[in-house]
């Protein structure tokens, strides 16, 4: 166990839904907000990196307080600075192959993608809880006929273990893909995207040494930036593959389990 006395990183990046938000009830509490928030006012470099979209994490921010800094948002497709909550930089690839590749695989899916800061087009209307902004029903032409940062696709009313069975051993051209251990969601982003892509990216950047990095997370899409990190928390409701990647298991975030992984070192006193 990492303690307070020898060690406090300078770098912290936290996952949103399942780390600091229960996906189930799609609040944050006052403990791990208050928390967050000691890490905001710490000096320390605080990084939302989420799969959501810009306009799914902005309100997140909202919420915690967070004024500055930067949010990885898409998986690390797009980074935001939080200060004037503008995209300032955002990786693209062509949604069409993708689409060819995975309809046959996943017959029936609907499919989303991301238009930055704006909202996405959908095949079929999301709720909004699954697709945060404003969506644009159209026809696949329109909704593959420009390259994207994100691209989504919902085998709905399916058990996401159907979608890993699926999509064992799949490659997809051009691009990456995780699948969510809550829903059966496959997330879609550029080849060379991912959290710990654009932490990396980022730590350079800030000047932060690789023993000064922290990040906490839960899902399939937290496993590279678990393994960046200098020190990883993985949450405990975590998938065994999350668990085992992180240097230590906290409490499921159901318990507040962020709470204890930051106030080691962020807790005034």
């Amino acid at each position: 166990m990492t303690t307070r006395s020898s060690w406090k990183p300078s770098l912290v990046a936290l996952d949103v839904d399942g780390t600091m938000v229960d996906p189930e009830t799609q609040s944050l509490s006052e403990p791990v907000r208050r928390a967050v928030r000691h890490v905001a006012s710490s000096g320390s470099h605080l990084v939302i990196a989420t799969g959501r979209s810009m306009l799914g994490t902005l309100p997140v921010l909202d919420e915690l307080g967070v004024t500055d800094g930067v949010a990885l948002c898409s998986n690390g497709a797009v980074r935001v600075d939080v200060a004037t909550r503008e995209a300032v930089s955002v990786e693209t690839f062509d949604p069409q192959p993708v689409h060819t590749r995975l309809s046959p695989l996943l017959p029936g899916s609907l499919f989303a993608a991301e238009r930055v800061g704006v909202g996405s087009m959908v095949t079929a209307p999301f709720t909004p809880e699954e697709l945060h902004g404003p969506q644009w029903h159209t026809g696949l032409a329109e909704l593959l006929g420009q390259p994207v940062p994100r691209f989504i696709v919902n085998w709905a009313n399916r058990d996401p273990a159907e979608v890993w069975g699926r999509l064992e051993g799949v490659e997809l051209p051009g691009c990456t893909f995780t699948i969510d251990h809550y829903d059966p969601w496959v997330t879609v982003v550029p080849a060379g995207v991912s959290k710990a892509a654009a932490l990396e990216k980022l730590r350079l950047e800030l000047g932060v040494s690789q023993e000064g990095t922290f990040a906490a997370g839960d899902g399939d899409n937290d496993l590279q930036m678990l393994e960046w990190a200098h020190h990883s928390v993985a949450m405990g409701q975590a998938p065994a593959t999350v668990r085992l990647t992180a240097a230590e298991v906290t409490s499921p975030v159901t318990e507040n389990g962020l709470v204890p992984a930051l106030e080691r070192w962020f807790f005034p006193g």
